[in-house]
């Protein structure tokens, strides 16, 4: 037995498509389907019903479906339970979060809980949306702060968790304004006047959402570079290098002082929503009241 057959079925319990699956666990498909094979005659019964398009779990993979993730969350709750008591240290509060939103959200954050509770040790995990959910779901984090946005489908399996929302955040579109007034920067574009565009990595959340932002319409953008951070996308945006769709958080001082202005509607504006998801059953008391008080 590999753990890692147990964290690949779980994840396409989640799925269902063993092509994102694959690409979650950053595998090949070949690679991940030869894995849940091996699971498969380990257990002795198929698990998957590969019948059916998209595929489905069995019976049989329903039933072990809980005692995965329970396996795989107990696991590495005992691990991290055996490195703290070997480092002799307090607990951890361990949080899951976004790139942008552990830079530009979470650290102030936590610096105001750190002024009321000054023994707190926090280990903040900042990665892709995939990586933290996996993280809460595998029990490697307390918390996850992550965006929802309607038009996005969680990947998290939410009804497992507890989930707060704490406040909106907005993805504007802005461009340096030197750069932007010299070019004639608009969008829509004017005719013949293409915008550089700073774009977000297709495959990341943010990316998925400004892409829902843009739906059917056409601006005229000239894709001139790509990131899967919004803070690359900031320096470069600052630079002017182009346009960019940023969270309204990490641009609040470069909005308020002119340095960056915003282009089009209030109908180009992305709206997410900031939740805080825990499983509640890994709090201690300190957990407890971050959770209350977040």
């Amino acid at each position: 037995m590999d753990i890692n057959w147990l964290r690949d079925f779980v994840c396409l319990g989640r799925t269902l498509n063993f092509t994102r699956a694959a690409d979650e666990r950053n595998i090949t498909q070949s690679a991940f389907s030869r894995r849940i094979r091996s699971l498969e005659n380990w257990i002795g019964v198929p698990l998957i019903d590969r019948a059916n398009y998209p595929v489905q779990l069995s019976e049989a993979g329903r039933q072990f479906l809980p005692v995965a993730q329970q396996t795989v969350a107990d696991l590495t709750d005992t691990r991290q339970a055996i490195r703290e008591r070997a480092r002799g240290n307090a607990s951890f509060q361990r949080f899951a979060a976004l790139h942008a939103i552990s830079v530009n959200f979470l650290q102030p954050r936590m610096a105001e809980l750190e002024r009321h509770y000054p023994d707190m040790r926090t280990r903040v995990i900042s990665d892709s949306l995939t990586a933290c959910c996996q993280l809460l779901s595998e029990g490697g984090c307390e918390f996850l702060l992550y965006y929802r946005h309607q038009d996005v489908a969680p990947i998290l399996d939410e009804t497992r968790f507890k989930r707060k929302d704490i406040c909106e955040e907005r993805l504007i579109p802005v461009a340096q304004h030197e750069a932007a007034a010299r070019h004639g920067w608009t969008l829509p574009a004017r005719a013949g006047r293409e915008v550089p565009y700073l774009s977000y990595d297709p495959n990341t959340f943010l990316g998925t959402v400004v892409d829902q932002t843009i739906g059917n319409r056409r601006p005229a953008l000239d894709l001139r570079y790509m990131d899967a951070l919004a803070e690359a996308l900031k320096r470069r945006t600052l630079a002017g290098a182009g346009m960019a769709w940023l969270p309204e958080f990490s641009i609040r001082q470069e909005l308020e002082d002119g340095t960056l202005v915003r282009l089009g509607g209030r109908d180009w504006t992305a709206t997410m929503t900031i939740s805080l998801f825990c499983s509640p059953e890994r709090l201690d008391t300190l957990g407890q009241t971050i959770w209350a008080q977040f």
